[in-house]
């Protein structure tokens, strides 16, 4: 049976590529070889991608238990933990995950409807006419205060301030191209002291657990059941046997809630808002929209917008924020889009080059949200959270917060672009996000 065939290019020019420009890497080898490629980057494996939704289908319908997808996430052990969902597999995953999922139902989720609009609110604000308004900073303070809020259930005092600070520039420090880079070479993550790589992020990451290690005490000995934060659910959460998570897994959890949701909204929010300033006719439709919408009387209602959902979910097509799914690998010999694969190997589902298959999306490079209202596409064909047991768990969440965001700022401010020229995407950590910063200002 043959195999996929392979890129040819050396292995250490893959991993640059792969490190540099993954989406330009993504789009050649699939211009030269197809729907599935196989392709070694440096010394770390060979990885093989998938861009035909009915190979991918085979991936996400293939039983969990062919699969392990924890141990290619070891590059985010520093960060996330021993104990994160993104790292675990078998039945440690399939618990945690059924712990994680509660705080993510609808109706717990509605309860955050009046806190996200309040926290945009208090951000924009301070947007004075006249001035140069940076959109990813303000996005990401939206970001962070409702992970605080909603997540950590911290609002004020010197905890919340320093916990701020703290995560704001662990984030900063992960989420550049560089931070990434030291993932493939360890030397890089030695603690050599505190001018390092190693050094700095060792410290970053040691203020960050004092922090929630004592914000996570202090919660078990005055528990309070009335309170509507993720963190009091998962104090509560019990599994099949009874057990409470541990501090560990407290922590690790929050780590990882952090981490998958704060870049990930501020960079889609940043995109969502590039396109509907340069886009007049999508910005128009959309106000007329938000013109039936009623923050005050129900605030879930957003989700019943149907435009609204269609240029988010079009941001999301086009610039997918996490570009690839999670890699499975192979526990026994499977077959999937006609390609035999042994155990140990690689299988990446590329949501970037999914989402741009012209067969799909006709004209790929340009948005147009209409594409969503006008036929409904399935599960992998639109991939933006992954799928099967490793979708994003806080998918739901993460579009929700999009949406009250959005329609937030365009009911409160009218905005407009100080440049003509397009944002392009750059890896931002192991993210896409825009090259530049968006720079609007109030229109008169």
């Amino acid at each position: 049976m043959a195999h996929p065939p392979v890129v040819s290019t050396p292995a250490a020019w893959n991993l640059l590529q792969w490190i540099v420009q993954p989406l330009g890497f993504l789009e050649h080898c699939a211009d030269r070889y197809g729907d599935c490629f196989t392709a070694t980057l440096g010394n770390v494996a060979r990885f093989t991608y998938f861009s035909d939704p009915a190979a991918i289908e085979q991936i996400f319908s293939t039983a969990s238990s062919q699969f392990e997808s924890g141990r290619a996430n070891m590059i985010l052990r520093r960060t996330l933990g021993d104990n994160s969902l993104l790292l675990l597999d078998g039945e440690a995953h399939k618990r945690q995950r059924q712990l994680l999922m509660p705080p993510f139902h609808g109706e717990r989720m509605r309860s955050y409807g009046a806190l996200i609009p309040a926290i945009t609110t208090a951000v924009t604000q301070t947007w004075q006419p006249g001035q140069p308004i940076w959109i990813r900073p303000a996005m990401q303070a939206i970001s962070l205060q409702v992970i605080l809020q909603a997540v950590f259930g911290l609002t004020s005092g010197q905890r919340y301030e320093d916990l701020k600070r703290s995560l704001y520039n662990m984030l900063e420090f992960t989420s550049n191209r560089f931070s990434f880079a030291t993932n493939f070479f360890p030397i890089l993550q030695r603690d050599f002291g505190a001018w390092s790589p190693g050094g700095q992020f060792n410290r970053l990451m040691a203020g960050i657990n004092e922090l929630l290690y004592a914000e996570i005490h202090d919660r078990r000995q005055s528990f309070d059941p009335d309170r509507s934060d993720i963190l009091t659910l998962l104090l509560a959460a019990r599994d099949e046997a009874g057990e409470p998570m541990s501090d560990g897994e407290l922590r690790d959890e929050l780590m990882t809630l952090l981490v998958a949701g704060h870049e990930t909204t501020a960079t889609a929010l940043t995109w969502a808002m590039d396109w509907i300033h340069r886009l007049p006719e999508v910005r128009q439709k959309l106000l007329s929209e938000l013109a039936s919408w009623d923050p005050e009387t129900d605030p879930s209602a957003i989700t019943k917008l149907p435009y609204l959902n269609a240029v988010c979910c079009e941001t999301l097509r086009i610039y997918p924020v996490g570009f690839i799914a999670q890699i499975r690998i192979a526990q026994a010999a499977v077959e999937i889009g006609g390609y035999p694969f042994k155990s140990y190997d690689m299988l990446i589902p590329c949501i970037y080059l999914v989402h741009h298959r012209p067969d799909l999306y006709p004209e790929p490079k340009q948005f147009r949200p209409e594409r969503f209202l006008e036929r409904q596409f399935s599960p992998y064909e639109y991939l933006p959270f992954g799928g099967s047991n490793r979708r994003c768990i806080g998918a739901a969440f993460a579009l929700f917060e999009m949406k009250l965001v959005l329609a937030t700022i365009l009911r409160q401010h009218r905005l407009e672009l100080l440049e003509s020229r397009p944002m392009q995407p750059i890896r931002r950590g192991v993210t896409i996000a825009p090259n530049r910063q968006l720079k609007m200002r109030l229109a008169a």
